[in-house]
């Protein structure tokens, strides 16, 4: 008798262990089906006729599950480009003597702001000044002489040709006044322009030569980057395109600016095009030569925008729950773009349907599905130029 007690304890116990795989796992129905257990199992009690009917081929109990839904949104990719540029001022000019003195006077000092004609350095300008006078003298007198020979003319006692030649010599010598007014000119340096003076590099008393450098003058009033962007941007780089600029010396200054120039040939080694963008020096923090981080972001293509815990992952990839017909459906994604609030993704989905973002664990493809509450709407950014 103890054998058989033995016995009937074991397939109890196995009874009881095919009972709880078949009403929580439901992949062992059609195995037990196959075995020949599942209408044994019935029989007894230990499945119910629904879940009987369901191995039979039959369909599965209705069974509402209740999940938190998103409704999907439309955004557009966010197509960003980086790169590395060397800062240089809107107008610099490195001054030179046209000619060679001895100077006789320094009127600005290192780092100060001039203003355009002001006089930067003058040499020794004595020669030049009296080669003036004398020339101010000669027209002087050949203006006398053409007046006297037109004056002559009328009495006869002067021919036309000695008044033509009174003329030429009157034009002559306002030639000689011009040059002289020239030479005179080149012994000063002058601003071209309003601007920064850098460094000086002469004293007075020092003497220089005809193209020696004395100073650099820097209008740094804005800043131009010169950087390069991949071919594939051409006709999408254009002037006023906006672009925000980062000194890599302060990674926390963002600065915005422009396009302000965009070459019109593509180099053939690094299939690169060299642009040129512009920024204001608010504050004069900005020098030339500086580096910059140049970044510019352009509105890309459309696609539908889902909330991130609604992406789903398995060994196929990506997927969503859509709720369709108040059935789950199980839709294949690609992700193009992570953003904070929402995810973009290229799928069978459209702007205004509901996916799943909660409860997705107890979901299977058909089931039926109830919303427990209104579907959060998605964060979804047009992305815009922000230059």
């Amino acid at each position: 008798m103890r054998p058989l007690r033995q016995f009937l304890a074991s397939a109890l116990v196995l009874l009881v262990v095919l009972g709880i795989w078949a009403r929580y796992v439901p992949q062992s129905q059609p195995l037990l089906e196959r075995v020949g257990l599942w209408p044994v199992l019935a029989d007894w009690g230990v499945v119910s006729p629904d879940m009987a009917a369901q191995a039979d081929g039959g369909a599965p109990p209705a069974r509402s599950v209740r999940v938190l839904g998103a409704v999907v949104a439309k955004g557009r990719l966010n197509d960003a480009i980086t790169a590395i540029g060397d800062g240089r001022a809107l107008r610099s000019v490195t001054l030179r003597a046209e000619a060679t003195g001895r100077i006789t006077a320094v009127n600005a000092e290192a780092g100060s702001f001039v203003s355009e004609g002001t006089d930067l350095v003058q040499l020794d300008d004595s020669a030049e000044r009296i080669a003036v006078e004398r020339a101010r003298l000669v027209l002087a007198n050949a203006g006398d002489d053409l007046t006297r020979a037109k004056q002559l003319k009328g009495t006869g006692a002067v021919t036309a040709l000695r008044v033509q030649e009174a003329e030429l010599v009157l034009r002559t010598a306002e030639l000689a006044l011009e040059q002289a007014q020239f030479d005179l000119s080149r012994r000063v340096v002058k601003a071209p322009f309003d601007g920064w003076i850098g460094l000086l590099d002469v004293e007075v008393g020092d003497r220089v030569n005809a193209q020696d450098q004395l100073a650099v003058l820097t209008d740094r009033s804005h800043i131009l980057i010169e950087f390069r962007v991949s071919e594939r941007l051409v006709g999408r780089v254009v002037q006023g395109t906006g672009l925000t600029a980062t000194p890599l010396a302060m990674p926390d200054m963002a600065l915005p600016g422009e396009i302000s120039a965009v070459d019109n040939v593509v180099d053939r080694t690094s299939r690169t095009l060299r642009v040129l963008g512009r920024l204001t020096n608010e504050g004069d923090r900005l020098r030339a030569g500086m580096a910059f981080s140049v970044r510019m972001t352009f509105t890309g293509d459309p696609y539908p925008a889902v909330d991130p815990l609604a992406v789903q992952w398995s060994s196929e990839g990506a997927y969503v729950w859509a709720v369709r017909d108040d059935k789950a459906v199980r839709v294949p994604v690609l992700i193009r773009q992570r953003n904070a609030d929402t995810v973009l993704v290229e799928a069978d989905l459209t702007p205004g349907e509901v996916v799943v973002r909660e409860g997705v664990q107890s979901l299977r493809p058909g089931a039926d599905v109830t919303l427990a509450e209104e579907p959060r709407a998605a964060l979804a950014v047009q992305m815009e130029r922000q230059l």
